[in-house]
């Protein structure tokens, strides 16, 4: 089977971009399944349900998210709800929502884990020890697939997990630093992976963002108030050709388009 699966959604351009295309990627790929990251799908940080739901329906089977998802207030009841909007696993007991999901494609059944790290970013539950824990409780559903967005941001706890959870799974992919990586490789085991899976939002931007504001807060060292940027957009992701008998993944390539937007 091949699924799509891309970077960090960015605010309108990124949404816009990803709905345009989506129809003729599928036909063009030959997809069985597209996922994505979209926790700054809403004005460039965040998701609502409105945003959400325009995304699903453009052909996105699966969301996950990171540490950004909780900005809408509205978004945590439906996170509730579907089975197809994820929240890292790692969060504490009793936050709302899912940490993974199972869903059929044919005769597949592809599991969807989202972790979130620790290095940098919030103090979390342990992602490698919620790896186990998630693991184990998938083993009821036996999933033909297993993929994992690993929301983090040091590249050095990305390769950690990749290594410790070798074999175990079909792929693990890096989310948040929306900078995509060149280091695309599947192990020996059959585990694929890449540090950063980039981000589909504005192409001349840091981090999707306007650069004149970034910029003059780095110089500054002032708040500044940050907008989504505009022009050119790129789509950001990995294509990903998997053994669905053996859950192996046979190739993974590193995916990169720009469009007007």
């Amino acid at each position: 089977m091949r699924i799509l699966f891309l970077g960090d959604i960015v605010g309108r351009p990124g949404r816009k971009a990803v709905c345009n295309r989506l129809p003729q990627l599928r036909r063009e790929y030959e997809l069985d399944l597209v996922m994505a990251n979209a926790e700054n799908a809403s004005g460039g940080l965040g998701l609502n349900q409105k945003n959400a739901r325009q995304l699903h329906r453009a052909g996105l089977e699966v969301l996950t998210s990171g540490n950004h998802i909780w900005r809408y207030k509205e978004i945590l009841p439906f996170l509730e709800e579907t089975d197809w909007l994820l929240r890292p696993a790692n969060y504490p007991p009793r936050v709302p929502g899912r940490g993974y999901t199972v869903l059929e494609s044919g005769e597949t059944r592809v599991a969807v884990l989202n972790l979130q790290g620790r290095v940098f970013m919030e103090p979390l539950d342990c992602p490698f020890r919620a790896a186990d824990t998630v693991l184990l409780q998938m083993q009821e559903q036996n999933p033909d697939v297993i993929l994992v967005d690993f929301h983090a941001e040091a590249t050095s706890e990305k390769q950690a997990l990749r290594h410790y959870l070798e074999g175990r799974v079909t792929a693990l992919l890096g989310t948040h630093t929306h900078v995509q990586t060149g280091d695309a490789s599947v192990g020996d085991k059959g585990t694929a992976y890449v540090t950063d899976l980039g981000m589909c939002g504005p192409r001349d931007s840091v981090i999707g963002m306007d650069p004149d504001p970034v910029v003059q807060g780095f110089k500054m060292q002032t708040p500044q108030r940050w907008s989504v940027a505009g022009g050119k957009t790129v789509l950001d992701g990995v294509l990903l050709d998997i053994d669905s008998q053996s859950g192996r993944c046979e190739a993974i390539t590193a995916w990169r388009e720009e469009q007007e937007v």
